[in-house]
């Protein structure tokens, strides 16, 4: 199978968002189509990449009847595991209408603001909330938060300049309906 989007994984999913993907860690996911996640069986990489050489399930001409990937869509609009899906059909629509090039050029604009936030106000229990943030704010609204952030933490440790972004990210939630926890089932 020829990948040329190796951080945007077979279903859809930013890994360039994902928290295990910025894991400082052993246990650091190079993403879903790294060597070591398509060991471990997932029935996307199964299915489209090595079953039917596919980057990409939206590629595949069964995409519209297919139990899976319905099954695993549907799942998103609810609920999350370790990642947050709550902008995988936002995702999808985005790459059909301009692109996987446009969508990833997005995504590593994203990256770049979840490392600024992971690198200054990262008091080492945020990941997986800065990485949702990252995932649902938009690219205009995160920027700001972080030079807003940055601004208004000028002296304090990482824990305030972390309550900092943490209360300005929790009020652009508020304000525009977005869940920066993940939603378990």
């Amino acid at each position: 199978m020829g990948m040329r989007y190796r951080e945007i994984g077979v279903c859809g999913l930013s890994c360039r968002l994902c928290p295990s993907y910025h894991a400082q860690t052993q246990s650091r996911c190079g993403g879903c189509k790294s060597e070591g996640r398509m060991l471990v069986g997932c029935p996307f990489i199964t299915c489209a990449g090595e079953r039917k050489g596919l980057e990409f399930c939206w590629d595949c001409e069964e995409n519209a009847t297919c139990d899976r990937w319905k099954k695993h869509r549907e799942f998103g609009r609810r609920h999350d595991t370790f990642v947050c899906y709550q902008k995988l059909e936002d995702n999808i629509s985005a790459i059909r209408k301009r692109g996987v090039a446009e969508f990833e050029k997005n995504q590593k604009v994203r990256e770049r603001l979840l490392k600024d936030a992971l690198g200054t106000f990262n008091e080492g229990r945020s990941r997986t909330y800065y990485s949702v943030a990252a995932t649902l704010l938009e690219v205009d609204e995160l920027k700001r938060a972080l030079v807003q952030s940055a601004k208004g933490s000028l002296g304090l440790d990482v824990r305030g300049r972390s309550k900092i972004l943490h209360s300005i990210f929790d009020q652009i939630a508020q304000r525009n309906g977005y869940c920066l926890k993940l939603r378990r089932p």
